[in-house]
């Protein structure tokens, strides 16, 4: 998938996986760096937000932008995924006052990579944001082309308070 960053054209290692489809197998990292898979989505609705490095401006917008919407969604996961190792991650949440989501860390691309979204040139996942049903299947995505551009927050949101 052809992606832009600042209006650079980027590729991405493919296409993403359509609505409908099942969430591909990937191998993330927790706070505490144990690993996180898809089976720990299982039973309830999840939000994943993409965001190619935590510590960008429009990253962080939107990062801080989900945290602060998960209080109006009772039995929903938020999630936030970045390239970020989780030191990283850690020290960008205690520097904004970030406690609520919880951020994923994709090092090595895995996630990235099968989801279509990695782009090697600069080891970072492209922006998107995700909703995950319970079943394992990928129910709303937001593929954002332009990587300095902030996902539509209020569809997302909108499409998981209708479910």
């Amino acid at each position: 998938m052809e992606i832009t960053r600042h209006g650079t054209p980027q590729q991405t290692n493919g296409n993403p996986p359509a609505i409908g489809a099942p969430l591909p197998h990937f191998i993330v990292l927790t706070a505490d760096n144990h690993a996180f898979d898809p089976q720990t989505l299982a039973g309830r609705y999840n939000l994943i937000s993409v965001v190619p490095d935590i510590n960008t401006r429009v990253c962080s917008i939107s990062t801080k932008q989900f945290n602060q919407s998960m209080d109006g969604f009772d039995g929903v996961g938020f999630y936030t995924i970045s390239t970020n190792t989780t030191d990283q991650q850690q020290n960008w949440c205690a520097a904004e006052g970030v406690d609520h989501i919880q951020l994923l860390a994709d090092p090595d691309g895995d996630f990235g990579r099968a989801m279509g979204l990695y782009v090697a040139e600069n080891n970072t996942n492209a922006r998107s944001v995700w909703i995950i049903a319970p079943d394992g299947t990928i129910a709303y995505r937001e593929l954002i082309l332009e990587q300095t551009t902030e996902p539509n927050y209020a569809d997302a949101l909108a499409f998981l308070k209708a479910h």
